[in-house]
């Protein structure tokens, strides 16, 4: 299974990043293969948090947009929302202690346990901080 991290969400979303077209792309592409495909609800939040930031965006996407945003995603059939699961700890503090994390570095960490914990193979992201930890993939579909 693949899942998608939030810069991918957020460039398919905001017409003014240099990213946009590609980034929408893939996610149609990955929505209309008809496989399975995830999204940890930490970047749900973390995209609903960017996207509305007026300190990030000028103009910030108006809530009620980035909220419809999300609905449209959920609207997939092939899409699972995914979260922290018991032994959730057992994976994320050998990250934490193989990485030695510190501060912001931690939401990373978490996407990862996530998705490890939920079969997720490939996780795309252009964050090549996420290719830190093992046992996923990290693939930047916006890549030619």
């Amino acid at each position: 299974m693949t899942a998608v991290d939030t810069n991918i969400m957020v460039y398919a979303s905001r017409a003014d990043s240099p990213f946009y077209e590609a980034a929408e792309a893939a996610l149609d592409r990955l929505a209309g293969s008809g496989q399975p495909w995830a999204i940890p609800w930490q970047c749900i939040h973390e995209f609903l948090a960017i996207v509305t930031h007026p300190r990030i965006y000028r103009p910030p996407t108006p809530l009620s947009d980035a909220l419809i945003q999300v609905d449209c995603w959920l609207e997939c059939r092939s899409l699972t929302l995914i979260g922290e699961l018991q032994g959730y700890w057992d994976e994320l503090r050998p990250m934490a202690e193989q990485a030695r994390l510190t501060g912001p570095r931690f939401h990373d960490a978490r996407v990862a346990a996530v998705c490890r914990q939920h079969g997720v193979e490939t996780l795309w992201s252009a964050d090549r901080d996420l290719s830190r930890f093992d046992g996923i993939r990290v693939v930047n579909p916006l890549l030619p």
